[in-house]
């Protein structure tokens, strides 16, 4: 299944939960390594535009962190839910069709039909990466627990029975995410110059 022209020498596959810091930590990794080496695929845009479209709703705001996506989450969930039981890998595939940059972070894997679908596609090149902190430190970040989200397979889906390549603890007191990231940037460094180093 690996044969797609110039495609990615590494994926990284990030999940955690809500107000973990996966984005922070997905965004600082695109600034360390470059977005000329590095690309940042959400597979919740596809889900979020794909939703806006067929409920005649705000696409930014959807997209934003503020307030409007809230009002939706749990019904984009089910809906999203129903659109992965019809075909696994659907959103997995709208997020990765055409980019070509070396190194790939998915900031927001959720299921296990997730990491799965990358794990089947690019067997080779998909590490996963879990990003965890106490549900203290997500409370005093704004989360709270919403039912029917914060329970949701969304949010659960990968607490257990995943191997992970990598646990960053996203916390004031573990070691610097400088040192936890250091093996990380190492394997990105080391894909992309295979790309270079390939005429």
């Amino acid at each position: 299944m690996e044969d797609r022209g110039s495609g990615p020498e590494l994926i990284l596959v990030f999940s955690g939960k809500r107000k973990s810091g996966k984005d922070f930590i997905t965004d600082l990794i695109q600034n360390r390594l470059g977005s000329e080496v590095c690309c940042i695929l959400r597979l919740s845009g596809p889900l979020k535009q794909q939703y806006a479209q067929e409920h005649n709703l705000d696409l930014d705001q959807l997209l934003g962190p503020g307030p409007y996506k809230e009002l939706y989450r749990a019904d984009m969930i089910r809906w999203g839910e129903n659109r992965r039981n019809q075909d696994s890998g659907f959103f997995c595939r709208l997020a990765t069709s055409g980019d070509q940059k070396p190194v790939w972070v998915v900031s927001d894997a959720r299921r296990l039909s997730d990491l799965q679908w990358f794990r089947s596609e690019f067997p080779r090149q998909t590490r996963c990466v879990r990003v965890q902190c106490s549900e203290e430190t997500r409370v005093q970040r704004g989360w709270s627990f919403t039912p029917g989200v914060d329970d949701a397979e969304s949010e659960c889906g990968l607490d257990s029975g995943v191997e992970f390549d990598w646990i960053i603890t996203n916390e004031a007191d573990a070691p610097s995410l400088d040192e936890q990231l250091q093996p990380i940037l190492k394997a990105a460094q080391e894909a992309a110059s295979l790309v270079r180093a390939d005429p």
